[in-house]
């Protein structure tokens, strides 16, 4: 059917809803039709969905007394698959979202067939945007209703842009962790892991905002509409981020926007990959008489390519070390480039896949091999490279030199 518009500050639309459940005796199945991004758990068939056993969730099918804006009861994630971050459609975001999606459940339980879902990224996108308006315009409405007002107007809440490091929970700052205890909702990206999420407090609700090539749940403007709507209704909104917020983490776009707002925003750091990486590996991103600087590079394409967007002569310095971030897609032309402007082809370099996580995968080699190492091992994405001489001080380094290291130097 055509979507209905409605008056919303978050400016979305409603569907039908594609979630169904149906009660059994010691558990809960949950019928989720979504799109085959390449993932052995869905499907894009219309009326076809999928059944997947979850640990039971009473608050989604037994009488509660509690109000309708109560959270359900935190369960621990349960890991569907073997990547520690949110993947696209994983049954670990529904579970952990589930909240977001009551009305649409309880709207289903009515229904006797499912609805076909839209199979194009665009049309789904929407769509499930669409199935968790009526439970964000409660939240909203009971924040609104709590907040402190007095005769200079309502006092807006707080926005804290949290980094979460590349994985580890202990990599967590002590500061990171009391934030993301007392917050009422936290918006989080797919490279925030599940062990980091599991942290948070029973009572704080969690939506996801994650992007992935091919896929963003939302779009940037959406996040920051969301961002404001809820500070201004008096909440103390988290929004997490892998890594640091403000290293290829678009932080400094939220930072701006809301300020601009006159919304009060606090960034609290994390560990950036490189470091956090770097350091797992006993990589040195300098070193005295060997690297004398570091340089952080996004592989990304602005429209989606195989070139990264910019790569200049100077980074190309033989003294200096290389990071790119998200940069899988785009390395061979990176590779090329560096090459073409004077980086040996012998610069030792590293691709390591979800690191610092159980899942953690590394490959070694010279730059001129790299690309054939990264495509035999079938590493994916997120994947950090690291080039430079400091790669070759690695415990881990599997290449053998003739002669004794030139790097170890007095």
């Amino acid at each position: 059917m055509s979507p209905q518009p409605l008056q919303s500050p978050l400016h979305f639309y409603h569907y039908h809803s594609p979630i169904q459940t149906q009660t059994l005796p010691d558990s809960v199945y949950i019928i989720l039709e979504v799109e085959a991004f390449n993932a052995t758990l869905s499907f894009c068939t219309p009326h076809m969905a999928l059944l997947h056993k979850l640990a039971p969730f009473t608050s989604l099918h037994t009488p509660s007394t509690k109000t309708s804006h109560s959270p359900p009861p935190r369960r621990r994630v349960i890991s569907f698959s073997a990547s520690p971050f949110t993947e696209k459609h994983s049954l670990e975001r529904y579970q952990r979202d589930q909240w977001v999606y009551e009305s649409t459940i309880q709207e289903g339980q009515s229904q006797t067939t499912p609805f076909p879902l839209p199979c194009d990224s665009a049309s789904l996108r929407e769509h499930d945007i669409a199935l968790q308006l009526p439970e964000l315009k409660k939240l909203l409405q009971v924040l609104r209703e709590k907040r402190e007002c007095g005769e200079e107007g309502c006092v807006p809440g707080n926005v804290f842009l949290v980094g979460t490091g590349p994985g580890d929970p202990e990599l967590l700052t002590l500061k990171a962790m009391r934030v993301i205890k007392s917050a009422d909702l936290l918006l989080y990206d797919r490279l925030v892991s599940n062990d980091v999420l599991d942290l948070v407090g029973p009572d704080a609700r969690l939506l996801y905002v994650g992007k992935t090539a091919g896929y963003h749940s939302r779009t940037q403007e959406e996040i920051h509409e969301l961002l404001l709507s809820f500070a201004e209704a008096g909440a103390t909104v988290v929004r997490l981020k892998g890594g640091d917020p403000l290293v290829f983490g678009r932080g400094g776009e939220e930072m701006d926007f809301l300020q601009q707002q006159g919304i009060q925003v606090k960034v609290i750091p994390g560990i950036t990959a490189a470091s956090g990486i770097a350091a797992e590996l006993g990589i040195p991103l300098t070193h005295r008489g060997i690297a004398n600087s570091v340089r952080f590079l996004t592989g990304h394409s602005r429209k989606g390519g195989s070139d990264p967007l910019f790569v200049s002569e100077n980074a190309a310095d033989p003294d200096s070390t290389l990071v790119v971030y998200m940069g899988l897609s785009t390395f061979p032309s990176l590779a090329q480039k560096l090459m073409l402007n004077g980086l040996s082809p012998q610069t030792p370099a590293a691709a390591i896949e979800r690191g610092t996580t159980l899942q953690q995968r590394t490959v070694f080699a010279e730059l001129k091999d790299l690309h054939e190492k990264i495509t035999s091992t079938q590493l994916v994405s997120p994947t950090l490279i690291i080039i430079g001489k400091v790669v070759e001080l690695s415990p881990f380094w599997p290449i053998p030199t003739k002669e004794e290291s030139c790097l170890i130097k007095a």
